[in-house]
Parts: structure tokens; C-alpha cells; sequence
């Protein structure tokens, strides 16, 4: 006997509908069928799409900044993470100089992320690294962190990885099947502190085009994988099919976020302006309208989550405040609202097997994690709710279509109604 059966739904499996029933066994998805089988509770989802739960391939929950620590932690971070169906996330290791802190750092994360009521694994982060970088990766895979992330910009904070660094990573990339992570913007373009104003224009369009081309060419000559984080340009991506369409989704894969999709940059001269700051900022309505054509080529969303409280935000130098916005919750409904069923991949199948997670994750097939996501496609409205810890956010009252029901974590029912009903500790999830 199952322990339960969802029935009659529109199942979503790997590409393709199927109007079936889909079974659970001890936290398990056992069987896809069309026959009725005796089950301990019985769902009936008629008329609703049945989906594999969220992953949020990039997230900052409780991220220390000095002065600022996103008050979103695990448990809310989670919760809210949960009521927008999102199951799994992966979290950032602080930034590493040399390869002994990384087991420290790693321990630290994970005391931390206990709180997490879903599951989770983390990106090595490397700050300017003086150590030996085979022996991090050795290291990295022992430890089950199988990505590392970098940034191009930073040099006042002692995260910018330079162009030989990036080059060698590329080709150990290569060698050790480990993914790099970028941020990617072109630091002799950016000027930092500036009026919350002109925010936009200090970090230029074309301080990420720029740098995202001159990583294609990278990744070319060494055939290395690198996935590029929060795209903010459809320009970006434009030139990157266009230019080196022989590599695109093989060794350079792009990400980007709601926010780039929902705002421009014509935002930061309102009088609430500091609270829409993160790096790299919006753009202008012409990119966002070119993000949104080019969506087709944006291999995974995340939402690059990292909230804080209005009054934290509020200055008048982007010097002086914590970069980042909130988002989790309404990633899916946002994208879907937008683009319909073309997105699911995006947030489950394409990351879960980008990042070494398929067929745990991402995925309805026998034998993957049964988290699950009910989706009424017909709901029509605006967001009224929001679970994080932050004091705003920047998505109520914005019109929507299509509504997430219920969310099942391990085969327990653990959102349903608007409420958590259930909580089913989080785990962490070895990649290698």
C-alpha cells in the first residue's frame, strides 16, 4: 500500500505531460500510472498541474556583510522558500583566501543552515586566493560542494579573482567536471558609492557585456564550464548565442532573476530607490524588454535572495547600505505570470542536473525526492502575502497568474491554504 496518492492531476515529467496518478512510498516517488492503486491518503488534483519542487540555485541566507547580515536566516529564509515552492536550495560559503579555511568555513555554513526546513547544499566561494588550486578542489569534492563561485569585480573586498586565476580555474573546470560560478562585471568600468540615483549608471551595461564576452572567449580557448550568475542584460545574451553559439549550454550556461523582469533602473530616481539596490543593479527598460525575448536562452532563475530591512537601506550612497532584495516566495509565479510553462525547466530540471542533484531532484521520475508542487495554472490575482523576516517587499500587490496550492517535502504535506501545516527538517545534499 502508498503511503499517498495524488490523482487525476497533469503531471509534469521531464518535458512532457501526463494525465495520471503519481504515488508515494516512505518519502519516495514509487509510481506513475494511470491505474488506481490503494493508498494510505488519497489526493485528488484534478484540474491542477502537478510539478517537481523548486531549486533556487542561488540564495544568501544569513549572510554576514560586516556591518549588515541579511535577516533573512535559514528557518525564515526556508519557510519563506517553501510557500513558493521552492524545496532545495544552494547556499554560498563565506569568501576563501587560501584553502585552509574551507573546511571551517563549510562547518560554520552548515551549523547554520540546520534551522533549514528544506533541503540544501553550498558554493565554494573564493575570495583573492593565494592557495593551491588543485588542492582546494580535492578538498571541495570531499567536502560535496562540487561548484565554486568568484567574482570579477570586488578588489575593495578582497573577492575580485583576476584573469589568470580565472583562466586556470577554466581549465581545472575542465579536468575535475567542477562548474565555476561568476559574477561578472568589468571593475575598471564600476564606480562605487555613488547618489542611490545614479547607481545604474556607475555599474554600465556595458561593464557586464563586456565581461561576459571576454569569459566566452575564456571558455572557449579552455572548454571549461561556467555558469554566470543574476544576467542582467538581454544584450548579455544576445551576444553570447550569437558569438560563440558553438559553446552556448555546453561550457557557458546563464542564469538571471525576477527582479531583471519585473524592474528597470528608471526606479532609482523615486524617492524609494535604495530599497530596489543590489549588484549588479536593474537596467534600463530597453535591456529588460531584451531579457525577456532572449528568455528562451536563460538556462536556469534564480533570485539571488538577500533581504534587509528598509531602514538598513535607507542612505544615500550605495556606499553606505547592503546590496540585495528579497524574492524567493514568488520566483516561480513571477516567471510563470510572464512565460508560462517555458520556465519549469528552469527551475527544476535544468539546475538539478547542472548542479549534480538529478535524478534526487528536479524531477517526477520513480525514486526521486517526492517533493512535489501542486499549481493551479488558472488562479488570477496579485500577491497579498509574504513570509520573509524583511520589513518589505517588492512584490505585493504585483498581478499574477497562476497560484502554488500545496508543496509536499519528502511526501509530507507541508503548505497548503496559505499556511505551513507541516515542518520536515532540511537536509544537505553532497554534490560531486
Amino acid at each position: 500500500m502508498y503511503d499517498l496518492g495524488i490523482l487525476n492531476g497533469k503531471i509534469y515529467l521531464d518535458g512532457n505531460f501526463l494525465n495520471a496518478n503519481l504515488y508515494i512510498k516512505s518519502g519516495k516517488i514509487y509510481d506513475i500510472s494511470t491505474n488506481f492503486h490503494k493508498c494510505r491518503k488519497e489526493l485528488d488534483a484534478s484540474g491542477k498541474v502537478i510539478l517537481p519542487g523548486f531549486i533556487d540555485p542561488h540564495v544568501h541566507f544569513e549572510l554576514n556583510l560586516g556591518k549588515y547580515t541579511s535577516v533573512d536566516d535559514f528557518e525564515s529564509g526556508s519557510i519563506s522558500a517553501l510557500f513558493g515552492g521552492v524545496t532545495t536550495i544552494i547556499d554560498f560559503l563565506d569568501p576563501i583566501s587560501k584553502v585552509e579555511e574551507l573546511e571551517p568555513f563549510f562547518n560554520k555554513r552548515l551549523n547554520l543552515a540546520k534551522k533549514s526546513l528544506v533541503d540544501f547544499s553550498f558554493h565554494t566561494t573564493l575570495g583573492t586566493f593565494y592557495g593551491d588550486l588543485n588542492n582546494l578542489i580535492e578538498k571541495i569534492k570531499n567536502l560535496g560542494t562540487n561548484s565554486i563561485k568568484v567574482f570579477t569585480a570586488y578588489s575593495s573586498s578582497k573577492r575580485r579573482t583576476n584573469d589568470k586565476t580565472l583562466f586556470h580555474l577554466f581549465e581545472i573546470s575542465k579536468e575535475f567536471k567542477i562548474p565555476i560560478l561568476i559574477h561578472a562585471e568589468n571593475e575598471d568600468m564600476i564606480t562605487e558609492n555613488v547618489p542611490i540615483k545614479i547607481h545604474s549608471k556607475a555599474r554600465p551595461e556595458i561593464s557586464e557585456i563586456s565581461e561576459i564576452i571576454k569569459i566566452a572567449e575564456l571558455l572557449y580557448q579552455t572548454k571549461g564550464t561556467a555558469y554566470i550568475v543574476h544576467t542582467t542584460c538581454g544584450t548579455s545574451v544576445e551576444e553570447i548565442k550569437n558569438r560563440f553559439d558553438e559553446i552556448f549550454n555546453k561550457n557557458i550556461f546563464i542564469e538571471s532573476c525576477p527582479h531583471y523582469f519585473y524592474f528597470d533602473d528608471s526606479i532609482y530616481d523615486s524617492k524609494k530607490g535604495y530599497l530596489f539596490t543590489m549588484t549588479p543593479p536593474l537596467r534600463s527598460a530597453k535591456e529588460k524588454e531584451k531579457l525577456k525575448n532572449n528568455i528562451d536562452n536563460i538556462f536556469s532563475i534564480g533570485t539571488d535572495h538577500c533581504s534587509f530591512n528598509s531602514k538598513e537601506k535607507r542612505k544615500r550612497k550605495t556606499g553606505n547600505l547592503p546590496m540585495g532584495i528579497g524574492g524567493i516566495e514568488h520566483s516561480f509565479v513571477l516567471m510563470y505570470s510572464l512565460f508560462n510553462e517555458k520556465i519549469i525547466d528552469k527551475f527544476t530540471i535544468n539546475p538539478a542536473k547542472f548542479f549534480g542533484l538529478y535524478p534526487q531532484k528536479g524531477t517526477l521520475l520513480p525514486g526521486a525526492d517526492a517533493d512535489i508542487v501542486i499549481f493551479n495554472p488558472d488562479f488570477k490575482g496579485r500577491i497579498e502575502e509574504t513570509h520573509t523576516k524583511a520589513d518589505y517587499d517588492l512584490y505585493i500587490n504585483t498581478p499574477i497568474k497562476g497560484k502554488i496550492e500545496k508543496v509536499f517535502k519528502n511526501g509530507v504535506l507541508v503548505i497548503d491554504k496559505n499556511k505551513l501545516v507541516n515542518k520536515v527538517k532540511g537536509k544537505f545534499l553532497r554534490r560531486l
